[in-house]
């Protein structure tokens, strides 16, 4: 088993009510699996790709990752779990500002201390895959949406992840590159890379092997 998620409960409290983010929610992946989560806006979705990406906490509940008990571990180990295992592309890139296109692909090189000539050959790689060796040395401002997802995109791929978590993957292309994407998507879970995507699009759920759907931060009760 890749994750195990047991009762995960998050919220937020404004004026001494708790909001509920994600409630009393379970979810069992294995490895090489593909899995689309949809919902409503607000439902949860991205909630619970941040949760299982490591970058939010949670209130209740227990996750384990690779066997790790993440709700036991300090930052830095989850940070390093992070680093090393998971690829996220985001709806709203999360690009760095002051980087090229070349600087910011090679950046989860960086932290896995990756020696210089062979970043260079992946990057170059990734850069021909995506059909962006022209755009290298152009800044985030200078690229349209769909540029800039590319190499949100290129950069999660580049260290080669055991999970890729997507949320909203293709919102900001146009057809022909939402499914150029998805294709690709499904090109790596063949390849043996576990994926959780957050969509809203039937077309794109319908890649993944099996649908969570998720209202006002719970799965629906009559899934198996």
């Amino acid at each position: 088993m890749l994750l195990q998620l047991e009762g995960i409960f998050k919220w937020v409290t404004t004026g001494g009510r708790r909001t509920f983010l994600l409630k009393d929610l379970n979810l069992n992946v294995k490895e090489g699996e593909f899995i689309s989560i949809m919902g409503p806006s607000g439902s949860g979705k991205s909630t619970l790709l941040n949760v299982i990406g490591l970058l939010d906490g949670f209130d209740e509940g227990s996750y384990n990752f690779l066997d790790e008990p993440i709700h036991q571990l300090k930052q830095k180990h989850r940070a390093n779990l992070y680093k090393e295992y998971i690829g996220f592309v985001f709806q709203s890139y999360h690009l760095i500002d002051d980087l090229t296109v070349y600087e910011n692909i090679e950046t989860p090189l960086l932290y896995k201390k990756i020696k210089s000539s062979e970043r260079q050959a992946l990057v170059a790689d990734m850069l021909d895959r995506f059909n962006i060796v022209g755009k290298k040395d152009l800044f985030p401002a200078q690229l349209s949406g769909g540029q800039q997802q590319l190499v949100g995109i290129a950069r999660a791929l580049i260290s080669k992840p055991k999970l890729i978590l997507a949320d909203e993957p293709t919102g900001n292309l146009n057809s022909k590159q939402s499914q150029e994407i998805m294709e690709l998507f499904k090109q790596l879970n063949k390849e043996g890379v576990t994926i959780i995507q957050a969509t809203h699009s039937e077309k794109n759920a319908s890649y993944g092997q099996r649908t969570i759907h998720l209202l006002d931060g719970s799965r629906n009760r009559t899934e198996v």
